[in-house]
């Protein structure tokens, strides 16, 4: 599985909307409404590089709202067991 995080940078005024039309695609596991440099973030899941270029370019890129984005593909996911796992080795 590969992971995408897709910074997205939305219309003001379409950002609920946005939000939803990017949910609904087809290997966006979440979308997140945020405050800061960006105005969504997106997480895409997928099996294979091909179907981040489809999802991204071909579906994120040409949704209503969106102006601009930016994609990070994730090496290595730590969840908080991970984390806690690595501070308690040799205790």
């Amino acid at each position: 599985m590969i992971t995408a995080i897709v910074l997205v940078h939305a219309d003001s005024a379409r950002i609920p909307e946005t939000a939803q039309a990017l949910a609904a695609i087809d290997g966006v596991t979440e979308v997140y409404s945020c405050a800061g440099d960006v105005d969504l973030i997106a997480m895409v899941r997928v099996r294979d590089h091909e179907r981040i270029a489809e999802v991204v370019t071909g579906r994120i890129n040409k949704t209503d709202g969106v102006v601009r984005t930016a994609t990070h593909i994730a090496f290595k996911s730590y969840s908080q067991a991970d984390v806690e796992a690595g501070f308690s080795i040799g205790e």
